[in-house]
């Protein structure tokens, strides 16, 4: 019963993040008012593309080893994964960004990516 749980929450953090990537590729000033900190109107929107570049490849290798790589091969990447929310909770709050977007957003996805990798290591 634990194998469709843990595979099955990888596999729905794994696409969000490639969501992700690509709106703030395709849609950069409402992802960044998403993310917690509204991007300026005439601001540098390189740094938007790199913020969408990087969740979308983080979200393709995690597909990517869900697909060729076992449980605990998943397990480590998302234990690292999880150092993206957690930087980005205190990205939120150094750049004026509200409690609630930083611990209620990216603190708590940390949380869930956690729980995922502690799922897949228990397979």
């Amino acid at each position: 019963m634990l194998t469709p749980i843990a595979y099955g929450l990888a596999v729905f953090l794994t696409l969000f993040v490639v969501f992700i990537g690509a709106r703030f590729l395709v849609s950069p000033q409402a992802a960044a008012t998403g993310f917690g900190v509204p991007a300026k109107q005439h601001g540098d929107a390189a740094y938007l593309t790199v913020k969408g570049l990087r969740d979308l490849t983080s979200g393709v290798i995690g597909l990517a080893l869900l697909a060729f790589a076992d449980a605990h091969a998943v397990g480590w990447y998302m234990l690292a994964v999880a150092l993206t929310p957690l930087g980005d909770t205190v990205i939120v709050l150094r750049n004026g960004g509200t409690k609630a977007a930083a611990f209620g957003i990216h603190f708590a996805t940390a949380v869930v990516v956690l729980i995922s990798a502690a799922l897949l290591f228990a397979i």
